[in-house]
């Protein structure tokens, strides 16, 4: 059947490419080949067991039926205390809707914001969802980019400069997926005091990495002055806590975007699983001793990756701050060939050659926003990070 027949925004939509590169991944493995997956943004860390436990206990008490649609009382609320305590910022129930992953989320806030022409900001390198879902909602997207010598962040003056009188939302992550960078309180007073010079921009801030940092404590935008007002904080469960299988984000925002997204939300998918909303409030409520554990590991893997990864002639890398990726500058390798020919023009191009030659998945900085750079997750035992960057440096040494 003919794409000619799909609606024209599904025709316009581009796949995901982290979840392309895993699916290319998946393809070889099944051939028997052993490939080592570094292009997936998720812990190889089990949930941990309390929360598996109040899953269990859910389950046993019949609490399987539909839930209400922005999420059960006990978790809102179990998230109004987690804001108030880590974040310091006073929320109540009627602020936060709970959602199928931090991605739904995000997506809820776009449709219930932007109008067709309207123009959203968008710090990059970005996630790579945050462009499609705004086209999709016939919104326009605007990047404000940094590079590896400014630590992948923008300069105020770049942000000053995209604004104009259609901007809507300016939209960013932090710790930042694909770059580990870290935007300073400083950097965030900055950019607040920048927006609520504009009655009519809003923020959504992606704080989903929030408990995966190696530096200076975790700054919410929404703390500054009028930034509650203004700000859509989305977060969630599956990187900190290791339960991405469990699809739970949520979104604390002014009560009358909350409710916008709660309609169509309502429309669209209801209220998540019972079950994994349960296990989100132990996540919330109870003993973080097991996210410190694995924020140390994360730590170390960083440590062992960046002296690793600087053995490799031609790669530029940063020290990322928080999050579980390195993303490299590898345009000395544009131009060469392969053994067998093939030339390497784009980031994709090199992607494809060291996944079919070094059996390791990576993801094209293309998808990011920043041509010239690749994406590798360092959420992987030592033993498999060790080997597959062996078997990385290996197969740049082959390009010629």
């Amino acid at each position: 059947m003919s794409n000619a027949l799909l609606s024209d925004r599904i025709n316009a939509l581009e796949e995901s490419a982290t979840i392309g590169m895993a699916k290319k991944a998946r393809e070889l493995a099944s051939k028997g080949i052993e490939v080592i997956n570094l292009s997936f943004g998720e812990p190889d860390f089990q949930t941990p067991q309390h929360i598996k436990d109040a899953a269990k206990e859910a389950i046993d008490k019949g609490k399987t039926f539909y839930t209400p649609v922005p999420g059960i009382p006990e978790l809102r609320n179990a998230i109004v205390g987690k804001l108030k305590k880590d974040n310091g910022l006073e929320y109540k129930a009627e602020n936060i809707i709970v959602s199928t992953g931090a991605k739904q989320s995000i997506a809820n806030a776009i449709l219930c914001l932007v109008n067709p022409g309207d123009e959203v900001v968008i710090y990059a390198p970005y996630w790579v969802s945050y462009s499609e879902l705004v086209k999709l909602a016939g919104g326009v997207p605007k990047l404000v980019s940094g590079d590896l010598n400014s630590d992948f962040k923008a300069p105020i003056s770049e942000l000053k400069k995209a604004i104009t009188s259609k901007t809507k939302i300016v939209m960013f992550s932090s710790p930042c997926n694909p770059t580990g960078s870290v935007f300073s309180e400083s950097e965030l007073k900055e950019m607040a005091e920048e927006i609520v010079k504009h009655p009519n921009i809003f923020v959504i801030a992606d704080e989903i990495y929030e408990h995966i940092n190696f530096g200076e404590k975790h700054v919410s935008i929404a703390s500054f002055p009028g930034m509650m007002e203004r700000t859509v904080l989305v977060n969630g469960v599956s990187k900190g806590f290791a339960m991405t299988g469990w699809r739970i984000g949520f979104m604390a925002a002014p009560k009358w975007i909350a409710d916008a997204c709660d309609k169509l939300q309502g429309q669209v998918t209801s209220g998540t699983c019972s079950i994994a909303q349960w296990a989100a409030v132990a996540a919330f409520t109870q003993d973080l001793a097991p996210t410190y554990e694995m924020n140390k590991a994360f730590l170390r893997r960083r440590d062992l990756c960046y002296a690793l990864l600087k053995e490799i002639p031609g790669l530029k890398v940063n020290l990322p701050k928080g999050a579980f990726y390195f993303f490299f500058d590898v345009k000395a390798y544009f131009g060469k060939s392969a053994p067998d020919g093939t030339k390497i023009n784009t980031a994709n191009d090199l992607c494809m050659y060291l996944l079919n030659e070094a059996h390791a998945s990576l993801v094209t900085g293309e998808a990011f926003g920043a041509d010239d750079y690749v994406r590798m997750s360092f959420a992987a035992s030592d033993e498999n990070l060790k080997k597959a960057i062996g078997n990385l440096k290996a197969a740049f040494a082959k390009l010629s």
